[in-house]
């Protein structure tokens, strides 16, 4: 029997700063009140490829009963090409505790539209680049007005590519997301998961991940979420200085010496402003 919040516990951290985005298989509706408890940023309930196309009515269904019920997530839909996309977004339109949809497999600033006026007005969408078609329209998909935030499908993109998973092979799918995302003013890029079950291997992708650029990551569960909420956030050590910048140089840069100042004030003052979102130091 599906179990139910009658207290859901609202996200702690914005969407648009969230770090860890925990993928439920929406075939597990058991799993659904767990993952809202745990220590991610936000859940996302699966419906696309965490679910046998036989089993998406059902797992929909489980899905819109929890919400209803009280529970907050985000649901990943299935893609704007297949026959289960409208009626996933008939079935979630209108309903208050939805926080915002991923959309599978995005390759155009039009589906991300489309989306949107199926869902209603402020409904918020990650667009999910999955395919080298994807990819190459990423800025127009995250200069679409209804796009919230990117996300790297990284699995399917080396299945649609054939590239390895070499960091290196990896960097420019990432950084076109990261640069359209920033040339787009959006907030940074959620990067893929981590499939591994492994925490020296996630703690090394975290630290990939921020390296370049991006703000958050996919996990596949929900033990996943602490090491990426730390990586991806500063650490103590990083605070310290910062703040020791700041009293040197002062908030207001009036203890500027020379031009490299005005780049070291401005990342203290930005690791000092994520410090106060995380709660760090």
């Amino acid at each position: 029997m599906t179990t139910f919040m009658e207290n859901p516990v609202l996200p702690v951290v914005a969407a648009d700063k969230a770090r860890s985005w925990l993928l439920v298989p929406a075939s597990k509706p058991d799993l659904f009140t767990p993952a809202a408890e745990s220590a991610v940023d936000a859940i996302i309930l699966d419906i696309e490829d965490a679910v046998a196309p036989g089993a998406k009515p059902a797992a929909r269904d489980a899905v819109v009963s929890w919400l209803r019920a009280g529970g907050r997530a985000w649901v990943r839909i299935n893609d704007a090409t297949t026959e289960f996309w409208a009626d996933d977004l008939e079935a979630l339109r209108g309903i208050d505790t939805l926080e915002g949809v991923m959309l599978a497999k995005t390759e155009s600033g039009s589906q991300v539209e489309a989306t949107a006026a199926r869902l209603g007005e402020g409904c918020r969408i990650v667009a999910l680049v999955e395919s080298a078609m994807g990819l190459e329209a990423a800025p127009e998909i995250a200069r679409a007005e209804a796009t919230f935030r990117l996300a790297f499908g990284s699995g399917d993109f080396r299945r649609d590519t054939g590239m390895s998973d070499d960091p290196m092979a990896m960097s420019y799918p990432r950084a076109r997301l990261v640069v359209s995302s920033r040339a787009a003013r959006l907030p940074g890029p959620i990067d893929g998961p981590t499939l591994a079950v492994n925490d020296s291997m996630l703690s090394r992708d975290s630290q990939l991940t921020v390296s370049m650029g991006m703000t958050g990551k996919l996990c596949m569960h929900s033990d996943q979420g602490p090491i990426v909420n730390k990586e991806l956030a500063p650490s103590v050590q990083d605070v310290a200085w910062a703040k020791e910048v700041i009293e040197q140089l002062g908030e207001d840069g009036s203890g500027v010496r020379d031009g490299s100042d005005l780049p070291r004030l401005a990342k203290a003052k930005k690791i000092t402003a994520q410090a106060a979102i995380f709660s760090i130091g």
